[in-house]
């Protein structure tokens, strides 16, 4: 049972050995990698070493109630831990999404609905940036363009965790279900006869790539400087800080005029050009992919219609795994983790499904 443990605790040991000399930490890429796959087998040795002696537990009880059957009970408790040990463990064991301790690039984008639109998009990205919050985790916003009533035409925001996470604790691992069109029904700011209209916002979540992940041609970018612009006159510059990126052989457009520094704009656009591109080098891998890899990735079905905020029942739902809750407007202040369980539960039971 559990035969790759052998190799993973050699690996462990080896790890520790490395992160142990100090001439590692002299190259700070490779130490964070170090340290990310040490933080990563960390609970799965843990988890080994529990069902191990759970194991030796019932081993000794059986001897025991070969001697004396009143310790038959203590037998039956014995081999009940063995198997919730070795149940802990076979999950941590299951093929993990490789980008899952990667930080992200969420983008928010309004849909149909005009300024309700809009305005639900700001609703999503204060639902997000309290849920960082709550998480832990540092929040940045590299780019925004603003409505006319205070909503988002589209924000990109960066999300990055603090240390190194446990699995299945990284951003893009919770993060990652909240990619698709989200709809509301509520009645808008806008309507004066108090109807309820349905619009909708999209999110992306990217895996924010690292600079060896993605290899960029500076041949390969057309870089354009303008004045930036917002609404009201607010943000608007007397220089061209404002930056346009496009990497002519994918055409991948990525603009960015917040910053007042047209270097400090242009360091946030190329952020989100490497982590389009990274995504787009991950889906095409993805196609590509023989059955085992795409048992490996995610399975949670991720049609374009993800969910649903009904403000009239202050109802959620999750049309992907069922889930429905009434408790709408805590939602909205964050209180997100038990929409996203439900979305993890179901990504787990599918690749337990496919072992």
């Amino acid at each position: 049972m559990f035969e790759a443990m052998d190799d993973l605790l050699a690996e462990h040991a080896d790890l520790e050995r490395q992160l142990a000399d100090p001439a590692v930490h002299t190259d700070q890429t490779r130490a964070r990698n170090l340290g990310r796959r040490y933080a990563e087998l960390g609970p799965i040795v843990d988890a080994y070493r529990q069902w191990s002696g759970a194991a030796a537990d019932v081993e000794a009880a059986h001897e025991l109630v070969a001697e004396d059957p009143d310790f038959a009970a203590e037998a039956e408790e014995a081999e009940q831990r063995r198997e919730e040990c070795a149940e802990k463990l076979r999950r941590l064991l299951v093929p993990r999404d490789p980008a899952d301790d990667k930080d992200v690039i969420l983008e928010v984008k309004a849909g149909e609905g005009g300024e309700e639109s809009a305005l639900f998009a700001g609703d999503l990205l204060r639902m997000y940036l309290r849920y960082a919050e709550r998480a832990g985790w540092k929040t940045e916003i590299l780019e925004s363009n603003e409505s006319d009533l205070g909503g988002y035409k589209d924000v990109q925001v960066a999300v990055k965790t603090k240390g190194n996470p446990a699995p299945g604790e990284g951003v893009y691992a919770r993060l990652k279900f909240e990619g698709g069109v989200h709809r509301v029904q509520r009645v808008p700011a806008t309507e004066s006869q108090g109807r309820i209209h349905t619009s909708a916002a999209g999110v992306l979540v990217l895996p924010e790539a690292e600079d060896v992940e993605v290899e960029i041609n500076a041949n390969d970018l057309r870089i354009d400087v303008y004045r930036s612009s917002g609404p009201g006159g607010q943000s608007v510059n007397t220089t061209d800080s404002a930056v346009r990126i496009t990497h002519l052989p994918t055409g991948i457009v990525v603009s960015c005029q917040n910053e007042k520094s047209q270097l400090q704009n242009k360091e946030s656009a190329m952020r989100i050009l490497r982590a389009r591109m990274l995504a787009a080098a991950q889906e095409e891998a993805d196609k590509e992919a023989s059955d085992v890899r795409r048992s490996q990735v995610r399975t949670v079905d991720r049609s374009e219609r993800i969910r649903t905020y009904n403000f009239a029942e202050n109802r959620i739902s999750d049309h992907r795994v069922g889930y429905k809750a009434y408790n709408l407007d805590q939602v909205l202040d964050g209180d997100l983790d038990p929409v996203i369980q439900a979305c993890v539960d179901a990504d787990m039971a599918a690749r337990l499904a496919h072992q």
